[in-house]
Order: structure tokens, then C-alpha cells, then sequence
């Protein structure tokens, strides 16, 4: 690696930097003197989760941290080593994160960004987490990346779907293995054509926040090129349990699709007031109404119960998936807390992976030279087949799964089927498209 590259990374510091003059901001907590923002010195490594343990994505959080604990087993040797073993990588040996032992903290984000900026920040100042990773929320994922950006310590994104996330409020500290909006349109879409034709009247209801905004703009998008008209888009409060005077509308608004661009608890309650007013039931426009779900989960399918069969979606990942690094995985979680993993367990476990593999790889924690180690990876072995962590925004690109609710389930963990894996060529943008236009992934900030 040259002087100049590594001097871009903040590998090294150049004369303007290292001054006595320059004041670091309060959130450093290593000295002046040390490389990096907590640079380890003993025998362990610290990582924070931040995750919702309270709030409408709760149950997405708790599934998170159940998946980190089982990461940071494997790491340190324990269990059955998962997907360590299916990892087309074989950095990681079982010892740890070169050598020393993982340990980490946890937050609660409450699904709101101030809670969720206070918890990452007490992680680094007041624990030494050297990485942050977790949330269900793209409005938590922004600002908490935002926040280990300021830090000088890597965020490795965990369920976050905006376009936003690596588009305009991309960073160079942050990463995200999750798919986006944008992705859950171009697999879609297609499908949605096949079922349902071109001629179709859509209604969108949406959380309003930066997932909700994007994930509406990436439908619309999809399906307007496809021959949909959009009849409404109306924005609903992160915050709303019933969506009972959002639904009646619907019903006089000459559309024949609903699109609901909720998550979690939202999407539940939503799809359950859905199905109180009958729209399932009735014929617009001389056809069958449709309800669709751009982002669907396992934890979701549950929620809902029997209002989800045959409504389709959209999933980064799915536990019935046959590949063999998706069956050790279920085999590890199952056989530790007696039921499949979700798509944000999957997620969460991946990127504590693939951050220890770039440490080891990288051969030190200085968050710049592991971003280097991550811009540009190429890897399989981890579900979804071969996937990119692409270096301009850091963003991974790989197949996507269509699914929909299933007709005869045969357990209440049975409740989606994979109807179409979408190669990741299909979901692949190029890096300027307008819809993650407007933000610069700036330089790694190595902190202190």
C-alpha cells in the first residue's frame, strides 16, 4: 500500500493533522497518542450492539442480539462454528479477532435516532466498543452512522433498507450487508407484473421516515415503468397502532393495489386493519384487489398470522434456503434457541464476521484499514450466493429473494415461501444513480 493511499486512509497521520494545535471533539476517549479511537491493548475486543429493545421493532431486535451472541460464540471458539466454516474467507480461526477474545455491550436504540445516537456514543466513550453495529431502523442506522463517522470507529449497518443509508448519507466508516429499497423495486416489480398485469391502481401507504420515503419512491419507480399508475401516496407516523383511518380511503379511491411500506409492528397492524375493512375480499376496476408488502420478514409473517397468505414481498434472506452456508447457519441458531433465524439475525451475524475477518485480514483494528480490507470484497459462503461489498458505497450486492405468504403452513415459523431468487445483476445499480445521489462517502475517520 502506498504512503499517499495510506495517508487517504488515515493510516498514518500527516504533520497538519498531528499538530498540538488541533483539538479532538469530546467523544474520543483514546489519548492523543494512541493510532485509533480504542485502539484494544489487552487481551479482549469490545463491540457494541445497538439494537431496539423497546418500540414498534422490537421483536427485529431481539432476534439481532440472539444472532450476535451466537457470532461472538463462534468467534471465540464455541458451538459449531456456523458459518465460519461455509465462509469462502478462512481468515477467522476460532481465537477470537486475532487472537484476543470478543466481548461486547449492548444499547437499546428504541427505534428512535437520539436514543440511538446516546447509546452508540456511551458504547465508545464509556465501554471502548471499537465497532458498532445494529438497528432495525434506517433513521437509527443514518444517524448512528453518522455518529461512529465522528467517532473514528467502524458501523457495520445491520436491518437498515433506505436508499439513503449508502446513498446520500453514506460514509466512509459505515457499511451495510442489508439489500435497500431500491433492490426490493427491481426484483418486485417483474413479478408483480406477472401476477397481477400492467394495468393496475396503486395506493401506497408509508412510514414516514427516510426507509418509508425511499421504499415508496423505489415502488413507484418500479411500477409506474411497468404501466401501474400511482392513485395516492400517504405518509403514517412511525409512532401509529391503528391504521384504521388510513385504510377506509382505500376503499373510495379507485385503486386495486395496496402497497404498504411499513415495518415490523407496523406492517402487522396495518395488513391487520387491511383485512378488517375487507379489501381482500373485493373486486375494483374488474379485478381482484391485491395487497402487497415491499419488506417482508419471518417476524412480520408471524405477527400477522393468516393475513399474509398469498401476499408477496420482498427478503434480504430466509431460513429455508438450501445453499449450505444458509443450512449451517439455521443448524447453529435452531439447535441455541429452538427456532429459525430471521433475516435481521442473518444480517447482524454476517457483519460480525465479516468485520472480524477484515481485521485479521487487514492484520490490525485501525477502523482504515479495515474499511480497506472490506471496499471491494469479494465473498461467498455467508447465504445469497457470491456478494460484492462495493467500494464507492460501500454497499453489498447480491441475489434477492420474492416471497409470499404461505396458503398451508406447516408451523408458525412456516409462514413464507420463496417464490423467486433475483440474481444480484438485477439489483445492481451504478453507483450515480439518482436515487442515491447527493451525498460523498468522504474519507475513513480513524479518530483519535
Amino acid at each position: 500500500m502506498s504512503k499517499s493511499n495510506l495517508t487517504r486512509r488515515g493510516l498514518i497521520k500527516t504533520s497538519a493533522i498531528a499538530g498540538a494545535g488541533v483539538a479532538l471533539p469530546t467523544i474520543f476517549t483514546a489519548s492523543s497518542a494512541a493510532a485509533f479511537t480504542n485502539e484494544p491493548t489487552g487481551g479482549s475486543v469490545t463491540l457494541g450492539f445497538n439494537v431496539p429493545q423497546t418500540g414498534p421493532y422490537a421483536d427485529e431486535g431481539a432476534d439481532e442480539l440472539r444472532a450476535y451472541e451466537l457470532a461472538v460464540e463462534h468467534l471465540n471458539g464455541g458451538g459449531d462454528g456456523g458459518m465460519m466454516n461455509t465462509f469462502s474467507s478462512k481468515a477467522l480461526q476460532g481465537n477470537g479477532i486475532m487472537g484476543k477474545k470478543v466481548e461486547y455491550v449492548t444499547g437499546d436504540t428504541q427505534t428512535k435516532s437520539d436514543a440511538a445516537r446516546a447509546s452508540a456514543k456511551s458504547m465508545i466513550e464509556k465501554d471502548g466498543a471499537i465497532m458498532i453495529t445494529g438497528g432495525s431502523s434506517s433513521g437509527v442506522a443514518v444517524a448512528v452512522q453518522g455518529l461512529c463517522q465522528e467517532a473514528g470507529v467502524i458501523f457495520m449497518a445491520g436491518l437498515t433498507h433506505s436508499n439513503d443509508t449508502t446513498g446520500k448519507d453514506k460514509k466512509a466508516n459505515g457499511f451495510r450487508h442489508f439489500f435497500n429499497a431500491y433492490m426490493s423495486g427491481a426484483a418486485l416489480a417483474p413479478v408483480l407484473q406477472s401476477l397481477y398485469g400492467s394495468d393496475r391502481k396503486a395506493y401506497h401507504l408509508t412510514a414516514d421516515y427516510t426507509w418509508g420515503w425511499t421504499q415508496e419512491e423505489s415502488i413507484v419507480a418500479s411500477t409506474e415503468s411497468l404501466g401501474w399508475e400511482t392513485v395516492n401516496t400517504v405518509k403514517t407516523p412511525l409512532a401509529a397502532t391503528d391504521f384504521s383511518s388510513y385504510i377506509a380511503p382505500v376503499l373510495n379511491s379507485g385503486a386495486d393495489v395496496l402497497v404498504l411500506n411499513h415495518y415490523g409492528g407496523n406492517m402487522v397492524n396495518s395488513l391487520t386493519n387491511a383485512v378488517q375493512f375487507g379489501l381482500r375480499d373485493k373486486q375494483v376496476n374488474g379485478k381482484n384487489f391485491e395487497i402487497v408488502v415491499p419488506l417482508y420478514s419471518r417476524l412480520m409473517a408471524r405477527g400477522a398470522g393468516e393475513n399474509v397468505k398469498g401476499i408477496h414481498g420482498s427478503t434480504n434472506w430466509h431460513w429455508s434456503l438450501t445453499d449450505d452456508a444458509s443450512k449451517a447457519f439455521v443448524k447453529s441458531f435452531g439447535e441455541k434457541y429452538g427456532f429459525p433465524p430471521s433475516q435481521a439475525a442473518h444480517t447482524c451475524y454476517c457483519q460480525t464476521l465479516l468485520y472480524a475477518d477484515a481485521v485479521t485480514r487487514a492484520g490490525s483494528f485501525n477502523p482504515c484499514a479495515v474499511a480497506e480490507a472490506l471496499e471491494g470484497f469479494e465473498f461467498d459462503g455467508l447465504g445469497n450466493g457470491k456478494t460484492l461489498y462495493r467500494a464507492e458505497d460501500h454497499q453489498c450486492f447480491k441475489d434477492v429473494l420474492v416471497v409470499r405468504g404461505k396458503e398451508n403452513p406447516t408451523s408458525e415459523f412456516d409462514l413464507l415461501e420463496v417464490v423467486e431468487v433475483t440474481p444480484a445483476a438485477q439489483v445492481t445499480y451504478p453507483p450515480d444513480h439518482p436515487m442515491f445521489a447527493g451525498g460523498e462517502l468522504g474519507a475513513c475517520n480513524p479518530g483519535a
